[in-house]
């Protein structure tokens, strides 16, 4: 896990910053190449005809110069487009409450707060915390009926609570005494920041998880 530093409007901001080929004038370039090499064919010495070979080159490589300026533009386009998106997004996620699915969480002294994820049928549950070395450090039953749970800390056999670091949360799901599932718990968290990463969008939280939309499900307007 580790914090990711807003970049939401990289991709506007690039496009921006790139100027752009005005289409009409490539099309007049080329329009003007055209009548040059046509006067060049009708003036030339018929004894000594210039080789047509360099004509299709040169039309070739014109042509494709036009279809490199016109892919730039829509790629500076689509970029603009993104960094448009990112914003708006920004806008609808950052301060956000937010459940993050995630197998592993950050303790610094302040009860973690969690839910399982409501798409699961059951009638029991049991959280088993488990540390850095694989040691389980607390295990309970969680009341079904309710929706949000919290860890604070505790240690199986000992008054002191566990200390600051990185915590594995597993909670297995019963249905009529039946194992039907063992899921990650749904971390409490606030959307910090955003980045984009490899043309992902990544959402960064104040408990220094990142996540992407897929594994993410918004609180604050429920």
């Amino acid at each position: 896990m580790s914090e990711i530093n807003p970049v939401t409007t990289t991709a506007s901001s690039t496009a921006a910053s790139t100027p752009a080929v005005n289409p009409e004038s490539i099309g007049q370039d080329f329009d003007t190449f055209l009548q040059l090499l046509t006067a060049q064919i009708k003036n030339q010495d018929p004894l000594a005809p210039m080789d047509s070979t360099q004509f299709v080159e040169q039309l070739a490589t014109f042509s494709s110069l036009e279809q490199q300026v016109e892919t730039n533009n829509t790629l500076g386009s689509i970029a603009a487009m993104i960094g448009d998106l990112h914003s708006a997004l920004a806008n609808d996620w950052l301060g956000q409450e937010v459940a993050v699915a995630s197998k592993h969480v950050a303790y610094e002294g302040k009860p973690i707060e969690f839910e399982v994820n409501p798409a699961f049928a059951f009638d029991e549950a049991v959280l088993t915390v488990t540390d850095t070395q694989g040691n389980v450090v607390w295990q309970e039953a969680l009341d079904p009926e309710q929706q949000r749970h919290s860890w604070n800390g505790s240690v199986l056999n000992q008054s002191t609570p566990a200390g600051a670091g990185v915590y594995e949360f597993q909670v297995d799901l019963f249905s009529n005494g039946q194992a039907i599932a063992s899921t990650q718990a749904e971390i409490v968290s606030k959307i910090t920041n955003l980045a984009n990463e490899n043309g992902q969008l990544k959402l960064g939280t104040n408990n220094y998880l990142t996540t992407d939309l897929n594994s993410v499900r918004k609180l604050s307007d429920e």
